[in-house]
Order: structure tokens, then C-alpha cells, then sequence
């Protein structure tokens, strides 16, 4: 079978990894892929905002079985331009990538499907949003309504810092037509997860809830990221909790898809936030796999992941079947010097010369060189991946690597997974 891998991030090299790991798969093409990609894929140039174009490379390489990876093409309906011209996809159509592409439509979602989550509001004119924002309790969260790279959601703990932000996406254009509508949303204070769901219509497998490190800083602090590691499985999703995410959560808003004629084939992503009294809310839904959690959770399945993959692009997943490892998995993203503002690219980077078995390296933001060297080319390069019977070992294993990765002002978290290990004690 023939993969064509769309997107040039840590998530698809992953996906890369696995479809190369599959005795169903016998070859991969990635477009564009990166660095890392290009030693185990077959990597050719594609605009990733261009449904045609796509369609036309899926043509071009005969593919069996497309994957698309971010959330850009499928927001501009990549995965309809597949379908109509008779491939099998994973990833959802136009209809329901709207639940990332419109944060105002997945609020009005959530709302009139009675899935909890923040009460919101949102807006166009500025001057309606500061009236607003004068009469709110603080912190408060402002979203950028559109698509924004994971940095379109600020949280403000004054009206001032508020009255700033809504300034910087409706009327400086920050982040261009994404912030040209924003949301003002109620700041939950509890504990992040990550909740992958792999669908199929209604069927669905839940893979281990995750944690990823959103903020650049250690301890949580400083600008928001895309992800600066994660860990999985996360015990704030402990079984009572997982039990409301199923009948409040999951459950609730698959049967509303269904009822709005969306046959819904791919990643469904649940950000839920867990208050103190354990009851889960969403925070947000984008409709691919995380990245970086993608990269831990892949590595956790027993099962193929490419057969999950195909069973959900033609609508024949078996949930009962699928089975999880009784394994940690954990990542560190290193990144360049200055994410997530100004960043060098082109640096050299040296891996060591042989990895442990239980340890991976995942390329994001890098380019192959005619030498044959990996040089930098994005703000989060790779990430190292290690799993391991317990998260402590999985910790020790994944930062012994780190260390050996080098290129200059090369950064990373040294504390992923801090608030479970603290726990653990």
C-alpha cells in the first residue's frame, strides 16, 4: 500500500514512523515533509493550503490511503477534494474541521449541545469587547477566533492587559483574519488534559489521556507554545474522570455531529480542563492529532496504528479490538534559541551516533542539506521520545538523549511531566 503523508511537523514524522513500522505499507511519500522525514519517506514540494494541488499528488504517486496531518488543509477542505476523487482520507471534511477552524463555532456548539465548558462571548467591534471586558471578573481568556499556530489564546489577569489584547487582534491585526472575531472566555482554573479519540462516525477508540506543556517556561510560565513536551498516560484523568469525559463529553458530541450530517473520519481532539472538584469541561476541540502528544500516543498502541488509520478512513474501525501498551511515554521538544519570538534557523545539529532501543528522535522544524546534514529550519526542531514501564524511567531515559542532541542556543524544558512526578513523590 501506497501512504502519502501530508504536513511537515513532528506529528506527521511520527506518522511517518509508524507507517514504516507497517507490514501494510510498502512505500511513503510526505509532502513536504522535513529532515527527518526525508531519510524514511519519499518527500515532494506541496502548498499544504492547496486542495487541488494535493488532490493532484495523490493522483500523481497513486495513493492508497491519504493522511492529512495539520489542521490547515483541513480547513480549506482538503480532505472533500480527496473523498471526491475516490481516496481514502483520515481527517474530516470542511464541515467538521470547523470545530477548530471557528472557536465562536465551537462554542455555540458546545452551548446548544449542553457539553460543558466556559461561558464565552464574542465579538467584532472593539469598542463592544473593552464595554465588555470592563464588567468581568479576572483572569479572563481572549481567543483569536481563527486558526493561529496554538498562539492565538492569551490569558489577561487585568483589564488593562484585556484591553490590550483585544487591541492587538481587532484593530492592529495581529493575527491577521484569524483575530478579526474574538472570544472572551471564562478563565477555568484546574488541570489540563489532552484527549485523543481516533473516529470512525460514532465509533470511536480513546487513546491515554495526555499532558502536553503548553508555556515555553519551566513551571508553566512564559509565552504559550505549541508544545514544549508532553507524557501519557496523564492520572488527572483518573477513571471517574475518564468516565465523565465518556457519557458528558465524547458520547454527547459525536451524536450531535451525527446529527448535523457530518460523517465525521479522523482525530478528534479534546482539550478538557479538570476542575478541583473533578468535573471535566472542553476547552478546545482541533481536529488532528497533537503535536507533540501524537508522538507519545502512536508509540503506546499495540495495534498497527496504520491499520486504525485505514479502518477509519473507510468507516470500519472495531473499537473492541484495539489495545494499550501498560507503558509511559514522554517527550521533550528542543527547540531554537528565541521561540517562540525571532528564531536563527539553518544551524547544524549533531545527534549521537546510537539511540537506546526505547528512545526515538522526531524531526519538526528541520532540512536535509546536499552534505547530508539535518540543520535547523523551525522554532521547535525535534523532539525526543522515549517510552518505558514508569514515568520516572521514561523521564531519566528521554533526557539522557536530550543532552547528546546539540546545535547552538539550542533549548528545552527540563521539568515535562512535573506536576504527575511530584505527585508520585
Amino acid at each position: 500500500m501506497k501512504v502519502l503523508v501530508i504536513g511537515s511537523g513532528g506529528r506527521e514524522h511520527s506518522l511517518v514512523i509508524a507507517c514504516k513500522k507497517s507490514p501494510l505499507v510498502d512505500e511513503i511519500i510526505a509532502a513536504p515533509g522535513n529532515g527527518g522525514m526525508a531519510m524514511d519517506a519519499d518527500c515532494r514540494p506541496v502548498d499544504v493550503n492547496d486542495s487541488e494541488a494535493i488532490v493532484a499528488l495523490a493522483k500523481e504517486v497513486a495513493a492508497d490511503l491519504v493522511i492529512v496531518g495539520p489542521e490547515a488543509p483541513l480547513a480549506v477542505g482538503a480532505s472533500d477534494a480527496l473523498r471526491a476523487a475516490g481516496f481514502d482520507v483520515y481527517g474530516p471534511n470542511l464541515d467538521g474541521a470547523r470545530l477548530e477552524a471557528s472557536k465562536t463555532f465551537t462554542k455555540d456548539f458546545l452551548i446548544n449541545n449542553k457539553i460543558p465548558t466556559a461561558w464565552g462571548e464574542k465579538f467584532t467591534d472593539y469598542t463592544k469587547s473593552v464595554n465588555y471586558l470592563s464588567n468581568v471578573d479576572y483572569p479572563i481568556v481572549i481567543k483569536a477566533n481563527g486558526l493561529a499556530a496554538g498562539k492565538g489564546v492569551l490569558i489577561c489577569q487585568t483589564f488593562e492587559q484585556a484591553q490590550a489584547v483585544a487591541k492587538d487582534m481587532l484593530i492592529q491585526n495581529a493575527f491577521g483574519a484569524a483575530g478579526r472575531e474574538i472570544l472572551i472566555e471564562e478563565f477555568m482554573d484546574g488541570e489540563e488534559a489532552s484527549i485523543m479519540l481516533m473516529v470512525s462516525g460514532e465509533d470511536y477508540v480513546m487513546l491515554p489521556a495526555s499532558q502536553d506543556h503548553k508555556r515555553v517556561g519551566e513551571g508553566d510560565t512564559g509565552l504559550n507554545t505549541g508544545g514544549m513536551g508532553a507524557y501519557a498516560p496523564a492520572a488527572v484523568v483518573d477513571e471517574a474522570v475518564e468516565k465523565k469525559v465518556r457519557e458528558e463529553i465524547i458520547l454527547p458530541t459525536l451524536k450531535a455531529l451525527k446529527a448535523d450530517g457530518i460523517d465525521y473520519r479522523g482525530t478528534l481532539y479534546i482539550g478538557i480542563m479538570v476542575l478541583p472538584d473533578g468535573q471535566p469541561k472542553v476547552v478546545e476541540f482541533n481536529v488532528r492529532f497533537g503535536d507533540p502528544e501524537c508522538q507519545i500516543l502512536l508509540p503506546l498502541l499495540e495495534q498497527d496504528p496504520v491499520q486504525l488509520i485505514l479502518d477509519c478512513a473507510r468507516g470500519e474501525l472495531k473499537p473492541e479490538s484495539v489495545r494499550v501498551k501498560d507503558e509511559y511515554s514522554m517527550i521533550v521538544v528542543m527547540a531554537a534559541g528565541g521561540y517562540p519570538d525571532a528564531y536563527h534557523k539553518g544551524d547544524v545539529i549533531s545527534f549521537p551516533a546510537e539511540l537506546p532501543d526505547n528512545v526515538s528522535i522526531v524531526h519538526a522544524g528541520t532540512v536535509k542539506n546536499e552534505a547530508g546534514e539535518i540543520l535547523t529550519a523551525g522554532g521547535r526542531v525535534l523532539g525526543v521520545v522515549a517510552n518505558a514501564p514508569t514515568l520516572q524511567q521514561a523521564k531519566e531515559d528521554v533526557y539522557k538523549v536530550v543532552e547528546q542532541v546539540k546545535w547552538k542556543n539550542a533549548f528545552y524544558r527540563r521539568d515535562i511531566a512535573w506536576r504527575q512526578l511530584a505527585r508520585e513523590g
